[in-house]
């Protein structure tokens, strides 16, 4: 029986490159690769030779706009989560939409599990393809990764959004969220093994009901949730101690944008982050919306986006 969600995957493909971004492998190290949605522009194809017009060589320049890099959650591969974003920005950005390793088509064969190393990699991802400066827009799991990559390399990250993310997930946290929430195990509500769970997760991450057919529930949990003892391994790699975590002294300005009903990073999560992360740091809630903001209020989202992004760059004018 034909999976119903693989058999859309090559239809988001062309309408992805059709709004302006193409996949791209990049070598982060041996062993590592990683999955990049690139702007269709920077990916440049030459004939190996004059006579040989089937075999080609593919080479990658630097972008001519400023680079938006949008860094997806827990729960889907990149152009899943920002499926509603990318032709939103592509006329005025450059748009990189990577697949963390253990998604997509990025693997790694390092036993490191931390956000450090998404982040690390990410990062040697980026200057291979000639990004110098970017913002980075990250969601959830993706939104502790631009933390981290915000802190460890400065030079290369101009400016954040966050929505529906924390700085580092804490004992504390972690045990206090799942327990409002009525799970036993982060690992329990991000990598549900029925039906059943995949609703308790969308019950919790989405403000309004969702209602889909057992059909697509089941064709969803095989397409999206492969390489489960990794991806649990990352979710232990993300919890610390309560006395481990400092607030790092960010230097880019950062936009925290929620979704006001967020079940699991809720309102006030956010509100005292900013007081912690100071004052370069804003908040703008939308309503109507939970944890996967971005998908249930695309054009608010994208428009409060844009915004932001706008008052980085005010000399270009904003669609």
């Amino acid at each position: 029986m034909v999976n119903l969600v693989a058999a859309q995957k090559p239809l988001m493909h062309v309408l992805m490159k059709m709004a302006g971004v193409t996949p791209h492998t990049v070598e982060i190290n041996p062993g590592t690769v990683m999955n990049i949605w690139v702007p269709n522009e920077t990916i440049k194809k030459t004939p190996k030779s004059k006579d040989d017009t089937t075999t080609t060589t593919t080479t990658t320049t630097k972008p001519n706009k400023p680079v938006v890099v949008l860094i997806h959650g827990f729960a889907a591969e990149g152009i899943v989560t920002w499926q509603f974003q990318v032709g939103s920005l592509t006329k005025n950005y450059a748009v990189y939409v990577p697949d963390l390793l253990f998604f997509g088509g990025s693997i790694t064969d390092s036993l490191d599990r931390s956000p450090a190393f998404q982040a690390e990699c990410l990062m040697k991802g980026l200057r291979k393809l000639g990004v110098e400066r970017c913002t980075l827009v990250g969601f959830s799991y993706g939104g502790m990764v631009a933390f981290k990559m915000a802190e460890l390399y400065p030079d290369l990250v101009r400016s954040l959004v966050v929505s529906g993310s924390i700085l580092a997930m804490t004992d504390s946290i972690s045990s206090e969220t799942l327990h409002g929430l009525g799970f036993s195990s982060s690992s329990e509500l991000l990598l549900p093994n029925s039906v059943k769970g995949l609703k308790a997760l969308l019950s919790v991450a989405a403000h309004k009901k969702l209602w889909f057919p057992d059909r697509l529930h089941k064709d969803f949990l095989e397409v999206m949730f492969n390489n489960r003892k990794e991806r649990g391994e990352l979710l232990e790699g993300l919890i610390v101690t309560n006395k481990d975590p400092t607030i790092p002294n960010f230097q880019q300005r950062i936009h925290l944008l929620w979704g006001e009903n967020d079940q699991i990073f809720k309102m006030e999560l956010a509100q005292n982050m900013k007081e912690q992360l100071g004052d370069e740091t804003t908040l703008q809630g939308i309503e109507k919306a939970g944890h996967l903001v971005q998908l249930e209020r695309p054009c608010v989202y994208n428009r409060c986006l844009k915004q932001f992004l706008a008052s980085l760059h005010t000399d270009e004018p904003q669609k």
